[in-house]
């Protein structure tokens, strides 16, 4: 693979054309479709006063994650049962998410975070974690504007990304065909500070080398600081006011941002 032969013809360090919308359904307390060339994911964010039982009732937050492929987003029939994977996945999504949230400051409720893939093409889980930081961060900004909390309870940005070695060449945001063909697979999730939060690594056939890991780790933060770019961008307007929740209410406004290239 030479650096701009991929198939659907970027360069190695090139993201897929990216874009997020905003306030996608008007329901939720956060709503964006995330797309990173042919995959789309709604996520959505509700707020949910109290907090489960076993954190103690001590007036701690929590942000948690589901995630499901609709059974029309992949070729084959995908179940609605919840397996293994996509159990590991939403874990990933909410460690994720609380990794760049103040508990404290959310205060005694609970965010549950929904990624719902409708077409699946590579990187569903990357793609989850940058929609999902958006839902949230609509979700508990206008808890702010109705006064219901005076801080907005987060830290730092969240993305995430894949990278992976395919044909003895790293490349960045890998779409299924690459994925399902390639030697070494990472899924990378960061801050936008450029702090690490999870590194999810595997050789589907020969082991690498700590020096392709670094190559990897570096693609990787590269292509996430272009898509926190994306976000604050996005997140430099604060998200409309929810209207009424009144049959046939429908004009609610939509904000795209999509990767420069």
């Amino acid at each position: 693979m030479s650096f701009e032969c991929r198939s659907d013809g970027r360069r190695v360090d090139e993201l897929r054309p990216v874009k997020f919308q905003r306030d996608y359904t008007m329901m939720a307390d956060g709503s964006v479709l995330a797309v990173f060339g042919d995959t789309k994911v709604l996520c959505t964010a509700s707020v949910i006063d109290g907090t489960p039982k076993w954190l103690g009732g001590d007036n701690t937050g929590w942000v948690t994650a589901e995630y499901s492929m609709l059974p029309g987003s992949s070729f084959e029939r995908v179940s609605r049962r919840a397996g293994g994977r996509v159990k590991e996945i939403q874990r990933l999504i909410g460690r994720s998410l609380r990794a760049v949230t103040d508990l404290k400051a959310l205060g005694a409720r609970q965010v549950i975070i929904d990624c719902d893939v409708l077409q699946a093409d590579g990187g569903t889980r990357t793609a989850s974690v940058c929609g999902g930081f958006l839902a949230l961060h609509d979700a508990v900004s206008r808890l702010v504007r109705a006064d219901e909390l005076e801080v907005l309870p987060l830290l730092d940005e969240c993305a995430a990304i894949s990278v992976g070695i395919v044909d003895g060449v790293a490349v960045l945001d890998l779409p299924y065909l690459e994925d399902a063909n390639a030697d070494v697979d990472f899924n990378v999730v960061m801050t936008g500070s450029g702090g690490l939060i999870e590194v999810q690594g595997t050789a589907e056939r020969e082991p690498f080398t700590r020096a392709q890991l670094d190559q990897l780790l570096n693609l990787a933060a590269s292509g996430i600081a272009e898509i926190v770019e994306m976000q604050r961008r996005l997140l430099a307007d604060p998200p409309e006011p929810r209207p009424p929740h009144q049959t046939g209410t429908s004009d609610i406004q939509h904000t795209q941002i999509s990767a420069v290239r």
